[in-house]
């Protein structure tokens, strides 16, 4: 099983594999931790008085602040490369950037 992870994930070996989770966690707990002083900043409570429109709100800062701290984690691991590639796949996906 733990071959099969190393090879989705495209890591080197074991240890690489357990750093890029650790980045992933890191990353997860920082974007939705920052999500809510962003929110803040913005003053978005005193704006929006719907509910899920809040929340969808919230969701979109979420992911792009995920996006973002993925590169700066990462960096501070010296796996910048190996992010930025999945940046580039996740951005194709949606279609933001063209990627050949």
């Amino acid at each position: 099983m733990l071959e099969k992870l190393i090879k989705i994930f495209r890591a080197n070996s074991a240890w690489h594999l357990l750093i890029i989770f650790i980045i992933f966690g890191i990353t997860g707990s920082l974007s939705v931790y920052l999500s809510g002083p962003i929110l803040e900043l913005l003053r978005l409570d005193d704006i929006i008085t719907n509910l899920p429109l809040y929340w969808f709100i919230r969701i979109l800062v979420i992911t792009i602040s995920y996006q973002l701290s993925l590169l700066v984690i990462a960096t501070l691991f010296g796996e910048f490369r190996y992010f930025l590639r999945i940046q580039k796949k996740f951005l194709n996906r949606f279609r933001l950037i063209n990627r050949k």
